[in-house]
């Protein structure tokens, strides 16, 4: 196991700074998640720990040791990327053990770990097949494998499920967990998948532009977003945000918190507009509700409106967030925090 620190890290690319000045400190044996849009650095980062992209200037540390001038195969880490890259023309044995015969590693103890890996990730009874006869699950673990059987101190995983579908997802994202906890090793997991981000990570790093907008744990980065870019970027569907009309400052409330009623609610805000659309998901319904030329989304687990009819709804103080000129997040200790409460009341 070994923490990873980047510090004063700049990457460069021809003229184009990408990264700038950053400074991060992943924890021994967490599971931290990069997440953001496409081109935000998430991506940048990873392979400068593997050392396949190295750095312009700063220092990558892996385990208290510079590893800027150290190759990639001497650092410790294991990288799973999102095509897999497996050798067509070998078995899955083949491929898992492909590192340990580079590095001459006896036939009897190859067999032993092979062994002992396969059956840990439930591809035992497949090591004598071809990655062509497996199905994208399969070939994900035959990736996984072959990056534990070299025993790395950081797992390095670079959107390994994106090319899988919808149920296989959720059941890797049950799967990597739990290998997580059973090794015990770092890992550090790229994504543009906030859903990813939220269910799997102890740590978030959420970037945009190369810049680390909030790194904190998932629940922490929900209830308490720093800026407007967190709070839009984390939540599904996103955070609800509307001009105030003062101070160009925004406000914004997270769907579920919206209460929705045929009556007139009392609350800071509280207005009355119209189902436009509604989307029933089983155990919770997405409404789209119209007021004058600004849409809405409510997040109700009641299921008994329908579209076209007039709604009341209503949020309360302590679920209403309001942002600044410069995006950031205006808090409770804020001098104008109770105007700006007041001023929902006219809305």
């Amino acid at each position: 196991m070994a923490s990873i620190e980047f510090k004063q890290v700049t990457k460069t690319f021809q003229q184009n700074v990408v990264i700038e000045d950053l400074n991060l400190k992943i924890k021994d044996g967490s599971f931290t998640v990069l997440v953001g849009p496409s081109g935000c650095g998430k991506t940048t980062l990873l392979r400068m720990i593997a050392g396949i992209g190295p750095q312009t200037s700063g220092q990558v540390m892996i385990g208290e040791k510079d590893v800027t001038n150290i190759p990639p195969g001497k650092r410790g880490v294991s990288m799973v990327f999102q095509n897999y890259a497996l050798y067509p023309t070998m078995t899955v044995r083949g491929n898992i053990e492909f590192g340990l015969v580079n590095h001459k590693v006896k036939k009897h103890e190859r067999k032993q770990l092979v062994g002992s890996i396969s059956k840990s990730v439930g591809l035992f009874e497949y090591l004598d097949r071809m990655p062509s006869t497996l199905s994208g699950g399969q070939r994900q673990r035959v990736a996984l494998a072959r990056a534990m059987v070299k025993n790395p101190s950081v797992f390095l995983m670079d959107e390994p499920l994106s090319n899988l579908d919808a149920k296989l997802r959720a059941q890797m994202r049950i799967d990597l967990i739990e290998l997580h906890r059973k090794l015990g090793t770092t890992f550090v997991y790229v994504t543009h998948d906030q859903v990813e981000a939220m269910s799997m990570a102890d740590t978030i790093v959420l970037m945009n532009k190369g810049v680390i907008q909030q790194e904190a744990p998932p629940e922490e980065m929900y209830r308490d977003p720093n800026n407007l870019f967190v709070a839009q970027f984390i939540g599904v569907p996103p955070m609800n945000i509307s001009n105030l009309g003062v101070d160009h400052v925004k406000f914004g409330f997270r769907p579920e918190k919206l209460i929705l009623s045929t009556s007139p609610i009392k609350s800071y805000f509280s207005i009355k507009g119209r189902i436009v659309t509604r989307e029933m998901l089983g155990s919770e319904t997405i409404y789209q509700i119209r007021y004058n030329d600004i849409s809405f989304m409510a997040k109700s687990t009641e299921d008994k409106y329908q579209v076209d009819q007039d709604i009341n709804v209503g949020v309360q103080a302590e679920d209403i967030f309001f942002f600044g000129e410069n995006e950031e997040r205006i808090r409770p200790d804020h001098p104008n925090f109770q105007s700006y409460l007041e001023k929902l009341r006219e809305y």
